[in-house]
Order: structure tokens, then sequence, then C-alpha cells
């Protein structure tokens, strides 16, 4: 008998701790940062190769942690998959023989189970491990497994892995996701190209990572549109297998790590232009950055982002795209923690979202968190260097932007939850003047 699914929590992310950030605060950052490829992108970009016998070439990938992750499972797979640039990988998928995900790249990493799509897509059948990633509250999976059963996959769950089979090849269907889901979103579509008719996704994810996933899939030969009159409809007609064939696409830039830095300008004081960035992905983000008081202009080259403490008290609600981006929820926070008043964070997609939270009021910060929803921020308040753990990926980038403003020095360990999602982030702020090195460490991080 197969035992009940588990709601797909996060988990740890499973990477061994390896170094620390030393850093002394109170420098205003200036100059030019180069936004690197997204990493939501990127990594649904290198399952997608998977659906073709023929080459792919991904451009303006970064060099992070998780990108090295999937490369790796992509090879167990029987894929040839690797750098072929600095910024440029090569994925050729011609012989996939072997229809396993292990458990460890699962716990290192969470979107390796977009990968049940694809795979489901191509070779009719995968055996994957109930995902982990970052600690961040309940991500249930079953939005993915209820899709894909819709589309006629036969998916059990047992020893804590899903066995799922399309003996019969996926058919098309018409279906509403029970969340808008980006990552259900792009597992469904990616199934739905080879399957038989035309698929209709309602309540889809609207995300600028997913236009850039359904750019490829179109290049690769699939029928894959957005509906013109509703963004959270997409359209799959389904193709034979033959049909699609090897194309190349360029990794959109990251605009998390575009708004990360935004935030380190202004509350360092300094100024910095964020080469790359699109404002176009940006919106309610750079909106609530004007609405603080921080000044944004966009460039042709990208985003300039300046201002300096104290800032205007400002809430947010956190919500699907276009609304302001959970993933920059925690960054943002450091805002309201210098602005002069009441602020507050509504958290609307995830539960556990405020780890950071405690960190920040080792620091000095005056933070109340209510619940796994709400958090409440008493402003200005001066933060001074003290010694914190990261315990996710962007609770990383925020903290480390903490440090960056505060007075004095801070020891930041768990920086390999950073190096998952950030590319080369100790040079990116060394060469705009922060004043940050890296350190080994041979202890352990508790987990």
């Amino acid at each position: 008998m197969a035992e009940a699914e588990p709601g797909g929590d996060g988990g740890e992310a499973g990477l061994p701790p390896s170094s620390a950030y030393v850093i002394e605060g109170g420098v205003p950052l200036r100059g030019t940062v180069h936004i690197s490829g997204a990493k939501n992108a990127v990594l649904k970009l290198m399952a997608a190769a998977v659906l073709c016998d023929e080459p792919c070439t991904i451009s303006n990938a970064p060099r992070i942690a998780d990108v090295e992750t999937i490369l790796e499972v992509l090879g167990d797979l029987g894929a040839e998959a690797g750098w072929v640039g600095e910024h440029e990988l090569r994925i050729h998928a011609r012989d996939l023989d072997w229809d396993f995900i292990p458990l460890e790249a699962a716990k290192r990493l969470r979107a390796s189970f977009v990968l049940l799509g694809p795979m489901l897509g191509r070779r009719g059948k995968i055996i994957i491990p109930n995902p982990g990633g970052d600690r961040i509250g309940r991500r249930p999976v079953n939005i993915h497994v209820e899709a894909l059963r819709a589309l006629g996959a036969e998916i059990e769950y047992k020893w804590g892995y899903y066995y799922a089979r399309a003996p019969g090849g996926l058919r098309s269907t018409e279906l509403r996701l029970a969340e808008a889901s980006v990552t259900g979103t792009e597992n469904v579509v990616m199934s739905a190209v080879l399957a038989r008719g035309q698929t209709i996704i309602r309540h889809a994810a609207a995300e600028p990572e997913v236009d850039n996933l359904i750019e490829l899939l179109n290049a690769m030969g699939a029928c894959v549109r957005r509906d013109e009159h509703d963004r959270h409809t997409i359209v799959v007609q389904g193709v034979p297998r033959e049909s699609l064939h090897g194309a190349s696409v360029e990794v959109i830039p990251d605009r998390i790590e575009a708004g990360s830095f935004a935030v380190a300008a202004a509350v360092t004081g300094g100024e910095l232009l964020l080469e790359g960035a699109r404002p176009d992905h940006l919106g309610a983000f750079l909106d609530a950055l004007r609405q603080t008081g921080i000044d944004v202009a966009g460039e042709a080259g990208g985003v300039r982002v300046g201002g300096r403490p104290p800032f205007r008290e400002h809430r947010i609600s956190t919500a699907i795209y276009p609304g302001f981006p959970t993933d920059l929820q925690a960054p943002f926070s450091l805002a309201l923690v210098e602005a002069d008043g009441v602020s507050t964070i509504k958290e609307n997609l995830y539960e556990d979202r405020f780890d950071y939270a405690v960190a920040l009021q080792r620091m000095g910060a005056n933070i109340h968190v209510f619940d796994a929803h709400t958090a409440v921020f008493y402003g200005p308040s001066q933060l001074h260097g003290s010694e914190v753990e990261i315990p996710d990926l962007r609770a990383g980038a925020t903290l480390v932007l903490a440090a960056l403003a505060a007075d004095g020095v801070s020891r930041i360990s768990g920086t390999e939850h950073v190096a998952r999602g950030y590319e080369d982030m100790v040079g990116k702020l060394g060469r705009v003047g922060a004043r940050i090195t890296e350190e080994r460490t041979e202890c352990q991080s508790k987990s």
C-alpha cells in the first residue's frame, strides 16, 4: 500500500557549510553591478533540454551551486551537460538511459522536481524523490502531481519517492491549477508539449521566468502561448517528439538579484547602476522602493538606485506576479528597518519566511513577528555588527545586506545558501566598495 503523499515541505538544502563572510559595515556602495542570469529561469531551461535528443545551448547562465546540481542530475540521467563558455551551457540529451533521480540531489535542490514533467514527456517514466530546497514553510508538490495525473500520468508515492509513468503517452486536457505555482506551471507546460492534442492551463503563473521557458520551448519546435486576454492562461498544442529539435536561448536577468543589490545601494547610503536589470520585470518592487523615498531611475543599460536613510514607512503584501515578489520581501525589510515609523510585511504565499527576523533583531532591529504571515517593523533602527547564521537563500542575502549597513564588523556563517543563487556575491560587492571577505570554516552549522 502506498504511503500518503506529503505536502512537499521544504526541508534543509542539504549543503555542508564551508565558509563565512566577514563584513565591515558603514561603507556606501557606489559603481556598477552586472546582474547575472536568473536562477529561477536557468534551472527550468536546463530541464526543458531533455525533451529533445539534439543539443540545446543556454547563454547568460549564472555560475551558481544550483546550476552545478542540475548538471550532475542531467549527467546521471545520461545527458551530456556542461559549460562550454564562461556563462554558456550545452545540454545534449541524445541518450537518456536512467529514469531515477537520487535523493541527495532532491535534498540539495527543490527545483530538481521540475524534471518530472519533461522526463514523463520524453521517456514516459521517472522515479523522483520528494523535493527539498530552502526551509520556507509548506510548499506542496501535489499541485504538480494532480496536474500531471490530469494529463494521464500514473503517479504513486511510496518510500519517499514518486513513481510516475505514462505507458500510453500523455493526453491533452483542460485544467486549473490549485495555485499559480511557478514550478507547477512549468512542469505541466513541459509535459503538455508532447501530449496529444491541445492542453489549456488556467490559473498559470505569469512570471517572466515562465515566459523565458516558453521562449525556449517554441524555439525547440513546441507550440506554447499565453492567452492574449488572460496572462494566467497558457495554451499548449502538443507536437510529435520528432518535431522537437535543438535550440538556443538566453537566460533573462535575475530580478531577485537586482532587487537585492538595489536594497544594498539604498541602505548603505550609496548609489548603484544595476547593469542589465529589467525594470519591466520589477514593477511592484521598484514602486515600493519609490514609496519609501528611495531614488529609482530606469536607464538604457539597466536601473540606477540610490538613497539615504531614514526612509518613509511603508506596508507591503506579497502576491503572485506582477505583485510584490515573495523572494524580495526579506531584502526589502531592511528598508523598513531603516524607515521612520511603523511598517508591515504581509507574506501571503509562504509560511515561515520571517526566519531572518531573529538575526536582524540580534543586530539591533526592532521587529515583531506576529505570526507566520505578518511582521511589523518599528524604525528607524541602527544596526550593529554581530555574528549570525544564514537559514536560507533569500534570508542569506538579507543578512549580508544588513551587515553592509551596520556599524562594526559582522561574521555571517552558512554562506552555502547564498552560493546556491547569487553568483560571486563577494566579488560583486567588493568591486563597488564593500569591505567583505570570505573565510573557510571547519565547524558545522546548526541544522
